[in-house]
């Protein structure tokens, strides 16, 4: 079969150039998604058998992440072979099935790319390693050490401690980011560039849509190593790492974020034009995380958009959060794009962050699609899941091993989905899943939220519908994002539609003036809306109001 054509004939990116735009993506963290073959992972194959479910939803695109053979010591963002399958997730034959069957169901594929460093496994490490001198020695980030034996600089990972490592073969420090074993790329070496934009093409050319780019600001280092500065107690903020973590204590000027890396970004978008794909980039930035989005997508020769911080906070946003977080976006981004999210794979589900009841994930949901910028939902989200709690004997995280019990790790948001109450597995496997499936979230299972027509399943297709109905919501300019007490509300349009959207963020009632003009409510079959009294809204508890001018 002529895989490309087949694909091609479902799906033309170069005729709709900007799919991207306003885009709801869907991630699956593929080891959690579906099992098919009873090993208690997820893979390919799975993935596959669930597609019909996720278009169903109504969703642009679907974000997979990482599937590339690895030693998984962090669950495949440790790539030791960038264009293989590992064997746990099936086969390259594999990945084209969910290319194919994706695209039948008018859903794109766009995968999560990790550029910025390689598992210490990979070949390419393993030849940089050896010498001083071969032909990739250069290839990773390498510094002798201080006078007295001590790391080249100050510069801390993530995943704490030192973000060098000692090797006696080359009597050198090498930097990782990440974990020890994720060594960095150098990429002020311009043959590491060209061989990841080939990693990039190989997947073009075999039907992706785009790529998620992780940690697209850690691309580039400082040249000249050197120290980073503290960072005042009152600015510090745990958003990119747990306040347990000494990695808040700098301001991280120089092992991130550098200039240079927006040359590699247009070499990297000029890849991409043909094929008419797109690329949203996670910038992990606690402290210039808006602007360097805004650096990152301005004009059309970078990237798409970036995937922002701001709304994965530990508290519920308040209409005053939203509204300032939208008016520096206006300020520091406003020739750029946006991707908001409000869980992911490395964050305590919103559910649980938030303590949010039924009523407020409704209100906040739908918030999300009517706010300029693209969209992405993370699996189970959509069921209202909330935050495991996984025992440290079953930890898979080496991040919640490191930091227990302070910090749990990452493991409470990686359970895997529930399907169906056909099994102790929520139909998720039919051998012991790699992490266990939370008793409490049985009940939440798509089945049973399919059979039930007040399901927040529902909820989540009616307000992905509704996005498309108005291309306002995709696309469209905003007003300005104001709020007035627990309010936040704007207007969204385009040459043809103008849209007032406003949303209580809270559990009491609330009041706001109707703005001037006729208008028209839209959505209600999402439920949860205010009413209109002698040109006022009455909203009660997390109620809102969309509406359409005359």
């Amino acid at each position: 079969m002529n895989m490309q054509t087949s694909i091609n004939l479902k799906i033309d990116n170069t005729a709709t150039p900007d799919w991207w735009r306003g885009a709801v993506i869907y991630q699956i963290y593929p080891r959690s998604f579906q099992d098919s073959n009873g090993d208690g992972v997820g893979d390919l194959a799975g993935i596959v058998q669930r597609i019909p479910y996720i278009a169903s939803l109504g969703v642009d695109a679907i974000w997979i992440s990482p599937f590339f053979k690895s030693p998984m010591k962090d669950f495949g963002y440790d790539i030791s072979d960038y264009r293989d399958i590992d064997p746990m997730f099936g086969t390259l034959s594999d990945f084209d099935d969910v290319i194919e069957t994706a695209h039948a169901h008018g859903v794109r594929i766009m995968i999560d790319l990790v550029l910025s460093h390689t598992s210490d496994q990979h070949a390419w490490f393993g030849e940089s390693k050896l010498s001083r001198d071969n032909a990739k020695s250069d290839w990773y980030v390498w510094a002798d050490p201080k006078p007295d034996g001590n790391p080249p600089n100050n510069w801390l990972s993530i995943f704490g401690g030192s973000a060098w490592e000692w090797h006696g073969g080359r009597e050198q420090y090498y930097l990782h980011n990440f974990l020890k074993s994720q060594p960095d790329l150098n990429f002020h070496n311009l043959d590491v560039q060209e061989a990841l934009l080939d990693v990039a093409r190989f997947w073009l050319e075999r039907g992706v849509d785009g790529f998620r780019l992780d940690t697209i600001n850690f691309y580039m280092h400082d040249a000249e190593l050197r120290d980073n500065p503290p960072l005042a107690v009152e600015k510090r903020n745990s958003t990119i790492a747990p306040q347990v973590n000494p990695y808040n204590h700098q301001e991280h000027l120089y092992d991130k974020n550098q200039p240079e890396n927006l040359t590699f970004l247009r070499k990297l978008r000029a890849v991409m034009e043909p094929y008419g794909a797109a690329a949203v980039g996670e910038v992990g930035d606690a402290q210039r995380g808006l602007e360097i989005m805004g650096e990152y997508t301005a004009g059309d020769d970078l990237m798409h958009m970036c995937y922002a911080f701001e709304f994965l906070t530990n508290d519920q946003p308040s209409a005053a959060y939203v509204a300032k977080v939208m008016g520096d976006v206006d300020v520091v981004a406003a020739d750029g794009w946006p991707c908001w999210a409000f869980s992911n794979h490395d964050v305590v589900r919103h559910r649980t962050r938030w303590n949010a009841d039924r009523g407020m994930l409704k209100v906040m949901s739908t918030m999300m699609m009517c706010l300029r910028g693209s969209a992405c939902i993370y699996q189970g989200e959509e069921l209202g899941l909330g935050e495991a709690d996984v025992a440290y004997e079953d930890l898979q995280d080496p991040y919640g091993i490191q930091f227990w019990p302070e910090f749990k790790g990452r493991d409470g948001c990686r359970t895997p989905m529930v399907w169906q109450q056909s099994n102790q597995n929520g139909g998720f496997s039919d051998g012991k899943p790699w992490l266990p499936v939370p008793p409490e979230h049985m009940s939440q299972n798509v089945q049973a939220q399919e059979d039930d027509p007040d399901a927040l399943l529902h909820h989540y297709r009616a307000i992905i519908a509704l996005r498309h109905e108005f291309p306002a919501l995709q696309s469209g300019a905003h007003s300005g994002v104001k709020a007035e007490g627990d309010i936040v509300y704007f207007e969204r349009f385009n040459d043809e539609e103008r849209l007032f959207c406003a949303f209580n963020l809270s559990n009491s009632d609330q009041e706001l003036a109707l703005p001037n003009g006729q208008w028209s409510a839209i959505g209600e079959s999402i439920g949860n809306m205010a009413q209109m009294q002698n040109g006022k809204l009455k909203f009660g508890p997390s109620q809102m109001f969309l509406a359409k001018a005359d």
